[in-house]
C-alpha cells in the first residue's frame, strides 16, 4: 500500500472559489494540495468573436479579494466591463434605478467571463509554491478522524490533511460524504443564458425585468455586447432552446421592450435549473464547505458566486489569524468560520428567495404593493444605499 501523502489543508475543487481560496492562503505558511477533476486548462488568448456564456457580476468587495490575490490582475481587462449603472423594472410601470455615482462608487460591478478569472486563477496557482495541484483527479473516499481526514483517489493514492474543503459545487461530493444535507427548494426554474451583440449602446447599464413569467436580466459587455439570464419556467425554457438564433434574439429584444434594438446572438443558449439549497451548517469534524457546496440561492441579484468568494475570503482570514496554533482544522477554527457565514448566507437566501415569490405571483394585492413600494424606494436615495450595502462587501 502506498503511503499516505500529507498536507495541512486540502482543496477539493479548482472552480472559481476552491482556486480563490488556495490564492488567498499564498501567505499562510499551509502546505496545500488542490484536486480538481478537470486537467489543467492552458491560459489561452480568446478572439473578440468568442465569448464564455458563464457571465458572472463580480461586487466591488469580492473584486477587492481576488486583487489582494494576484489573481485579478492577470484577467485580459479588455474584456471587463463595468456596471456603472442597475434599471430594475417591475411588472406595472414601477422601476428602482441605482448609480454608482448616487452610491459614491466607482462602479456598482464588474461583468467578467468565467474562463477569463479561471484562467487567472490557475495561472496564479501554477506560481505558488505552497500549492499542488492534482489534477485530473477523482476522490473516491473520504474517512475523519479526530486528527486529520483522509482521501482516497480513485488511482488509490492517499492524502492525509487536517482541514478538508469541500469547493465542489452543487451536488457536492464532499458535503455527501460528511453526511451534511438538506432538502433543495425545487425553483421549477431554469436559468437561460446567452450572448448578444446590440444595435445601441449600453452605457455600462444593467438591466432586470420582472415579468408574470420570469425575470429577465441583461448585463454589459465590452462593446455592444450584452450577456442574458432569464429565468422562467422549464416549459418556457425548452421553447426558448428549440428557437433559431435569429428568433431567439427577436423574443430577448421584445422581452427587453427593444432597449438596445436588435440583438444578435453571439453564444449559444443554455438553460440549468434553480434551486435554494439551505443547510443546517457549513463545517463539521476537518471538514469545511465553500461556495455552491455550502449554499444555492436565485440567481436574480447576481450574489451566488459572490456569496461563494465571501466564504473564500472569511475561511481564509480565520486561517491567516490562528496564531502559533499549528492545527488549520482545529475545531474552535471551524466553528467560528459557520458562525460567522451564516447571517451572509440567510440573508442572501432569504433576500432573493422573497423577491422572487413577490414578483412571481398573481395575486393582485401583491402585484400593486410590490410596483407601488418598487416606485417609492426609488425617490428615498438613503434606503436604496442601504439596499446596495450588502452587494458591496
Amino acid at each position: 500500500m502506498m503511503r499516505p501523502m500529507n498536507y495541512d489543508l486540502v482543496i477539493v475543487g479548482g472552480g472559481l472559489v476552491g482556486a480563490s481560496l488556495a490564492a488567498a492562503l499564498r501567505d499562510s505558511g499551509l502546505s496545500i494540495a488542490l484536486i480538481e477533476g478537470r486537467p489543467l486548462a492552458p491560459h489561452v488568448v480568446q478572439s473578440a468573436d468568442d465569448w464564455d456564456s458563464r457571465i458572472y457580476a463580480i461586487s466591488p468587495g469580492c473584486r477587492r479579494f481576488l486583487e489582494s490575490s494576484g489573481a485579478w490582475q492577470r484577467m485580459d481587462a479588455g474584456r471587463i466591463a463595468a456596471v456603472e449603472e442597475m434599471r430594475v423594472f417591475g411588472d406595472q410601470a414601477s422601476e428602482i434605478d441605482f448609480s454608482a455615482y448616487e452610491m459614491g462608487a466607482p462602479e456598482l460591478a464588474c461583468i467578467l467571463e468565467s474562463r477569463n478569472l479561471q484562467g487567472a486563477l490557475w495561472q496564479r496557482l501554477q506560481e505558488q509554491e505552497n500549492v499542488t495541484l492534482i489534477c485530473p483527479a477523482r476522490c473516491a473516499s473520504l474517512t475523519v478522524a479526530e486528527d486529520c481526514a483522509t482521501l482516497t483517489l480513485d488511482d488509490g493514492r492517499a492524502i492525509q490533511a487536517r482541514l478538508v474543503v469541500g469547493a465542489d459545487g452543487r451536488d457536492s461530493w464532499v458535503r455527501n460524504q460528511i453526511g451534511i444535507s438538506a432538502a433543495p427548494v425545487d425553483y421549477r426554474q431554469h436559468g437561460v443564458v446567452a450572448n448578444f451583440n446590440v444595435a445601441k449602446a449600453h452605457r455600462g447599464i444593467a438591466w432586470q425585468w420582472f415579468q408574470p413569467d420570469g425575470i429577465l436580466a441583461l448585463l454589459p459587455l465590452p462593446g455592444k455586447r450584452v450577456s442574458m439570464v432569464w429565468s422562467v419556467n422549464p416549459e418556457k425554457s425548452a421553447e426558448l432552446l428549440a428557437l433559431s438564433p435569429e428568433a431567439l434574439a427577436a423574443r430577448v429584444a421584445e422581452a427587453a421592450g427593444q432597449t438596445l434594438g436588435e440583438m444578435q446572438l453571439i453564444t449559444p443558449a443554455a438553460a440549468f435549473p434553480l434551486r435554494l439549497l439551505v443547510l443546517p451548517q457549513i463545517s463539521a469534524l476537518r471538514v469545511a464547505l465553500i461556495g455552491d457546496a455550502a449554499h444555492n440561492m436565485h440567481p436574480l441579484a447576481g450574489q451566488g458566486v459572490n456569496t461563494g468568494f465571501r466564504d473564500a475570503r472569511k475561511l481564509a482570514e480565520i486561517l491567516l489569524a490562528r496564531g502559533a496554533n499549528p492545527d488549520c482544522g482545529d475545531a474552535r477554527l471551524l466553528r467560528r468560520y459557520n458562525r460567522q457565514r451564516k447571517e451572509d448566507i440567510y440573508s442572501m437566501q432569504a433576500t432573493t428567495y422573497g423577491l422572487k415569490h413577490l414578483f412571481n405571483n398573481d395575486d393582485p394585492l401583491l402585484r400593486t404593493l410590490r410596483n407601488t413600494g418598487l416606485n417609492a424606494t426609488n425617490q428615498l436615495v438613503p434606503l436604496k444605499k442601504l439596499l446596495m450595502q450588502h452587494a458591496f462587501i
